[in-house]
């Protein structure tokens, strides 16, 4: 079988050990007999593998206590809704750095008065805004950020100092790619297929002292069951069953990627291996004749996802190297359809021999075409 190389910016790429044994459950969870995905979520031994997911969360990014860690449906556009019903009383401030953001602020709108504090649309999302925290008012009832930005190529790579408020972060696509000081945060949420697992579950963390607090609110308060994160936050402390059935197949990825990071050596040995993959491909889109990057400062580039186009003069040969590289194994580095020209996404099970064979091929590009 032909190698494939698949930089796909999601679902994402997951690591072999955890494909393998996710097969191996399939036929047959926990020897019972039964197969994972026909198995009821009310079993000792599924109870213990939710129970063990939420334990490596917390002991990867060092979680404390206070903090609830929920495994819930709907993705990470679901949240977009979900946090500011839990969240929002009056008013809630946005950083405006890509379509997903922009789109968890529109959500944001139906509950109550929302403030972009700053934006980069103007340039296509192809830079981080500075200074913004000044603009974050004193009385938002929290200050939502999203960390990478998957279809640009930016990425919030440090946590925020000195933020006038409760700080919230949609993580989907840079979770457990580095260490996250979870204290900086009310609450920490993303979609599982970039970095911890295959589609299908959303995690969220939550620090319980923040929840119940909508009171002035006309609209959705109460909060629907389903919607109140207190209701999976309250069956979750249990140990011993579910609000409703979990989706059981994610979850199980979702526990055999994390071992596979804790046996690795964790996320800031994670980490390491990240910034080389990225350091690799950074320097060749930057020596290439051929291409050039996206996005304006090298300080806001990504980690976990890389976009650059054909340099100036050489736009004609787009379709060539795609054609060229598509034959060389190279799988999913069209960039979004927004931007165009190409897109590498080395999330965590992104191999280096990946990004090694990704380099080769656009250094033999630029031979064949100089």
């Amino acid at each position: 079988m032909k190698t494939a190389y698949n930089f796909n910016a999601g679902p994402c790429v997951l690591p072999k050990e955890a494909v393998e044994s996710t097969i191996n459950a399939i036929r047959n969870f926990d020897n019972t007999g039964i197969g994972l995905m026909e198995i009821s979520h009310r079993t000792p031994g599924w109870e213990r593998t939710m129970e063990e997911t939420r334990q490596l969360w917390r002991e990867l990014l060092n979680i404390p206590a206070e903090y609830e860690v929920l495994f819930l449906g709907g993705g990470a556009s679901t949240q977009f809704m979900t946090v500011p019903a839990n969240l929002l009383n009056k008013k809630a401030a946005y950083l405006q750095t890509g379509v997903w953001a922009k789109k968890a602020a529109k959500e944001a709108k139906l509950f109550g008065e929302t403030v972009i504090v700053a934006s980069s649309e103007d340039k296509t999302y192809s830079y981080i805004p500075k200074n913004f925290l000044a603009n974050v008012p004193a009385d938002a009832d929290y200050f939502h950020i999203t960390t990478n930005n998957t279809i640009y190529g930016t990425e919030i790579k440090y946590d925020l100092e000195g933020c006038p408020t409760m700080l919230v972060a949609d993580m989907s696509s840079d979770i457990m790619s580095r260490p996250v000081d979870v204290k900086k945060y009310g609450l920490i949420y993303g979609g599982a297929q970039k970095n911890v697992g295959p589609a299908g579950v959303t995690f969220v963390i939550v620090r319980k002292d923040i929840l119940g607090k909508i009171t002035d609110r006309q609209y959705m308060n109460p909060l629907p069951t389903m919607v109140d994160y207190r209701t999976h936050a309250a069956e979750e402390a249990k140990n011993i069953s579910m609000f409703n059935t979990p989706p059981v197949l994610p979850i199980f990825v979702m526990h055999e990627t994390l071992t596979w990071v804790k046996n690795l050596g964790g996320v800031a040995e994670m980490n390491k291996i990240n910034l080389k993959k990225s350091a690799m491909l950074y320097e060749e889109i930057d020596r290439n004749t051929m291409f050039r990057g996206t996005v304006e400062c090298k300080e806001d580039r990504s980690i976990m996802n890389h976009c650059w186009v054909m340099a100036e003069g050489r736009e004609n040969l787009q379709d060539a190297f795609m054609a060229f590289a598509k034959e060389r194994g190279m799988v999913g580095i069209k960039g979004h359809r927004s931007v165009g020209g190409f897109r590498a996404s080395l999330y965590n099970a992104c191999t280096i021999e990946a990004v090694e064979a990704l380099v080769q091929c656009m250094q033999d590009f630029e031979k064949a075409n100089k």
